[in-house]
């Protein structure tokens, strides 16, 4: 099993910014992705941005260049920079780490509202 622990949620301004973190704990193993995925109320969640073990990275399109994922390995710990913030980035993020053989595990959201 896998604990995904979110942090650094909440409320900023149009323009601001946030830092979002994910800590995983237990069994990792080999080859894994992780990243954030957003469940704005009333659409479809979607992904976010993506990290593998070698730092490469994938980008929403709607979120390129304001956005930028990291990961620490020897904490298993993501970050997710979020600058130039717009009010349709109001959303639940949600940290997930997909596990070769293992599958898909989820964080259990933190809530980001972008507004005036």
């Amino acid at each position: 099993q896998v604990q995904l622990m979110e942090t650094g949620g909440g409320l900023v301004q149009p323009g601001g910014s946030l830092t979002l973190s994910c800590a995983a704990s237990g069994n990792i193993f080999g080859l894994h992705l992780m990243g954030w995925y957003r469940h704005p109320l009333g659409k479809q969640r979607e992904l976010v941005a993506q990290i593998d073990i070698n730092s490469h990275t994938n980008y929403a399109d709607s979120v390129k260049g304001r956005f930028t994922i990291s990961r620490d390995n020897g904490k298993n710990t993501i970050f997710l920079q979020m600058n130039s913030l717009k009010p349709e980035d109001t959303a639940v993020y949600y940290c997930n780490m997909w596990i070769y053989q293992q599958g898909d595990y989820w964080g259990r959201g933190t809530q980001v509202t972008v507004s005036s």
